[in-house]
């Protein structure tokens, strides 16, 4: 039996992708907007208070094409806090407004794959900044799922830890050369979605995401073991302009 690899396990995180009913939302009058705005802006506020306070983090993007119009990324270090989170944003007016479309529920996740540091982990503070991470703020997001693939030969579960080691840290190795260009955080879904990771990369050249993910399909890592889900790209979209993207 291959040995599972270990994780060093953050804060707990919630995708929400949500679409915007723009017929319904038309129908209010200027002022009926205008509350449930101000009403949903309040919320955000309180989101500003606990990242400030390092107790949580979020994010809000406009989603480019079909699938949705806006993510909110929240992280939260329990799981009963990212559903009170999820529950408020539906008891808003604004809510009744917001179709859901995809979620995705998961945790800030690092794995033994990596070099092993000496003492308590928990304790080493570049290993709690990537645990407990204050999402950056950049132009553009980049999410989605992914397995690894568990067909014939191409097991990644089947195969020694040490080879999986290997070709993690040539993986990471690809991802190297994007220091300061992308941001990326993973976050582990095993017994909580769908997939078994969730890839969130943030940068402000949204042209880097192809760069690197297309890159990193040739790593050995990717290209026999790589299984992926649906791709979500936006835009940033602070409090400021919120207003202004629901403007009708």
């Amino acid at each position: 039996m291959s040995e599972a690899a270990q994780t060093l396990d953050g804060w707990y995180c919630l995708h929400d992708f949500r679409t915007v009913d723009w017929a319904a939302w038309k129908t209010l009058t200027n002022e009926e907007r205008q509350e449930a705005i101000h009403e949903f802006l309040t919320l955000v506020e309180k989101w500003e208070t606990t990242e400030a306070a390092k107790e949580g983090s979020h994010a809000i993007y406009t989603i480019m094409g079909q699938k949705a119009d806006v993510m909110f990324m929240l992280l939260r270090p329990t799981m009963e806090e990212l559903h009170e989170i999820e529950t408020a944003i539906n008891k808003t007016k604004l809510a009744e407004y917001l179709i859901p479309a995809y979620s995705y529920v998961s945790v800030v996740e690092l794995s033994n794959y990596l070099p092993a540091e000496a003492g308590d982990p928990y304790e080493n503070p570049e290993v709690r900044r990537r645990l407990y991470p204050i999402l950056p703020k950049t132009n553009h997001v980049c999410f989605y799922p992914m397995d690894k693939r568990r067909q014939g030969n191409d097991n990644w579960y089947m195969l020694p830890m040490e080879e999986r080691r290997n070709l993690m840290r040539a993986h990471g190795m690809t991802g190297r050369k994007y220091a300061g260009k992308v941001v990326q955080i993973i976050t582990g879904s095993v017994g909580f979605d769908d997939y078994e990771w969730g890839v969130t990369l943030f940068s402000n050249d949204v042209l880097q995401f192809k760069k690197l993910v297309y890159e990193m399909r040739f790593d050995e890592v990717s290209a026999r073991f790589g299984e992926f889900g649906s791709f979500f790209v936006g835009n940033i979209l602070p409090k400021e302009k919120m207003e202004q993207f629901l403007h009708v």
